[in-house]
C-alpha cells in the first residue's frame, strides 16, 4: 500500500470559529481547547486576529507559551500595523506563523476596498514581505477567492510566492463554490503559478450552502495539501469546514490516499470541550459527533445493526471516542431492538415471551417519544409474564 500523501489540519476554532455571535472564549478558555488541539495533532492552530482586540492579543501570546508541537498562527489584515502586533503576539511561539491577506474578487476589490487589481496586488506583495522580516511562515488568503477570476488568482498566487509566501489560503468566503468547481480552481492553480511546489495551497471553505465539506474534499483531491477547518464546524453564519468530518472521510476512503495526522479518538470529547466552552449545543444529526451519529431507532435498521454492525455503520464509533453505538427504542422499533435492550438490562426473553412484551412495549411506545432503560421492567411486568431479573422475579 502506498505511503498517504499528508494533508495538513489548520484549525481556526479559536479565530474564526469563535466569531460565532455569543460564543466568545476568553483567554483560559482558549488555552484549554489550544491544549487539546496540539495534543491530538493539529498541525496548525489559528490563536486568534491579535489587533482586534487586547484580549486576544494576550491570547494568542499565552497560546504561543503554551503550544509544544504545533504552528501558532495570528492572522492580520494587509496592513503594516497588523503585521507588528501579530508578529509581538507570537514572539514566543516555537514555530510561528503571519497569516496575511486581502480581498481578491472583483466585488471586493470595488465595493470594499475602491481599488484596483494592480492596487490591490501591490498591497499584498508588501504585506508579505513585511510578514517575511519577523518570521520564515506566512501564510497569504486571498479572501473571496472562490468568486475571484482564476486568471488574476493565478498572477496574484505567483506574486505573493515571489515575496515570500510559504502557504496559499484559496477562501471560498462565501461558501459560493460548487465541490467541481473548486476542486478545477485548485488545479487551476497548480498548472498555472509559476514557483507553485514552493507553496502549500490551503483551503479554507465555508457553509452557506452546504458545501464546505465536500469542497475542501475536492480541494485536496486535486492537490491542495491544507484544510482550514473547526471543531463542530463552528464560524461565521452557517460555520466553517468541519474537522471531524474531513479527517473521517480521508480516513475511510484509503483509495484517495490521503491522511492527516489526527488522533481521531479525540475527536468526539474535543467536541463536547468546544460545545462546552462555546454554549453552543452540536446538532443531534451532525455528522461523527452528533448524538444521533451511532443511533438506529428504526426497526430494519436495527435489526441489521444487531447482526452485523457494519450493515449501517461506516465508522466504528471508537475510531472517534464514542463508546459505543445506541440502539433507541421508539414505536419504529422492531423485536430484535427490544429484546437487545431487555436482554442489555438483565431480561433475556424467549422469543414467546417476546412476542407478548412487544405489544405492551408498542403501547408504551405510541405514548412515549423514546422507551429508556427503567421503562422496560414496567413493560414486562404489565405483560404479565413469568420473568426473572437477576434470580428476582418481576
Amino acid at each position: 500500500m502506498n505511503t498517504p500523501n499528508y494533508v495538513d489540519i489548520f484549525d481556526t476554532t479559536l479565530r474564526d470559529g469563535e466569531q460565532v455571535p455569543g460564543c466568545k472564549l476568553n483567554t483560559k478558555e482558549k488555552l484549554i481547547i489550544a491544549k487539546r488541539l496540539d495534543e491530538m495533532g493539529v498541525d496548525i492552530i489559528e490563536a486568534g486576529f491579535p489587533i482586534s482586540s487586547p484580549g486576544d492579543f494576550k491570547s494568542v501570546e499565552e497560546i504561543s507559551k503554551l503550544v509544544k508541537n504545533a504552528r501558532v498562527c495570528g492572522l492580520t489584515r494587509a496592513v503594516k500595523k497588523d503585521i507588528d502586533v501579530a508578529a509581538e503576539a507570537l514572539k514566543y511561539a516555537k514555530r510561528p506563523r503571519i497569516h496575511t491577506g486581502i480581498g481578491t474578487s472583483d466585488s471586493h476589490i470595488k465595493h470594499k476596498f475602491n481599488s484596483s487589481r494592480e492596487r490591490i496586488t501591490e498591497m499584498a506583495k508588501e504585506a508579505v514581505t513585511y510578514a517575511r522580516k519577523f518570521v520564515d511562515d506566512v501564510e497569504f488568503y486571498a479572501e473571496d477567492a472562490g468568486r475571484t477570476d482564476n486568471d488574476f488568482l493565478a498572477k496574484i498566487c505567483e506574486e505573493v510566492i515571489k515575496s515570500g509566501a510559504t502557504v496559499l489560503n484559496i477562501p471560498d468566503t462565501t461558501g459560493y463554490c460548487l465541490p467541481e468547481e473548486y476542486g478545477q480552481k485548485i488545479r487551476y492553480l497548480i498548472n498555472n503559478v509559476k514557483g507553485i511546489e514552493k507553496a502549500v495551497i490551503s483551503c479554507h471553505c465555508h457553509n452557506d450552502l452546504g458545501l464546505s465539506t465536500a469542497n475542501s474534499i475536492s480541494g485536496v483531491i486535486n492537490g491542495a495539501r491544507q484544510i482550514e477547518c473547526t471543531i463542530n464546524g463552528v464560524g461565521e453564519r452557517a460555520g466553517n469546514t468541519s474537522m471531524e468530518e474531513v479527517v473521517m472521510i480521508m480516513r475511510q476512503h484509503p483509495d484517495l490516499n490521503l491522511d492527516t495526522k489526527i488522533k481521531s479518538k479525540l475527536l468526539y470529547s474535543t467536541s463536547q470541550m468546544v460545545s462546552e466552552s462555546m454554549g453552543m449545543p452540536v446538532q443531534p444529526n451532525k455528522a461523527i459527533v452528533g448524538s444521533n451519529a451511532f443511533a438506529h431507532s428504526s426497526g430494519i435498521h436495527q435489526d441489521g445493526f444487531i447482526k452485523n454492525r457494519e450493515t449501517y455503520e461506516i465508522i466504528d464509533p471508537e475510531d472517534v471516542g464514542v463508546q459505543e453505538s445506541s440502539i433507541v427504542l421508539t414505536a419504529r422499533s422492531g423485536r430484535a431492538a427490544l429484546a437487545y435492550r431487555a436482554k442489555k438490562v438483565g431480561f433475556d426473553l424467549t422469543k414467546l415471551q417476546l412476542d407478548i412484551v412487544y405489544k405492551e412495549f408498542l403501547r408504551f411506545a405510541d405514548e412515549k417519544k423514546e422507551i429508556l432503560d427503567r421503562d422496560i421492567p414496567i413493560i414486562i411486568q404489565k405483560s404479565n409474564i413469568d420473568i426473572k431479573k437477576n434470580g428476582i422475579g418481576v
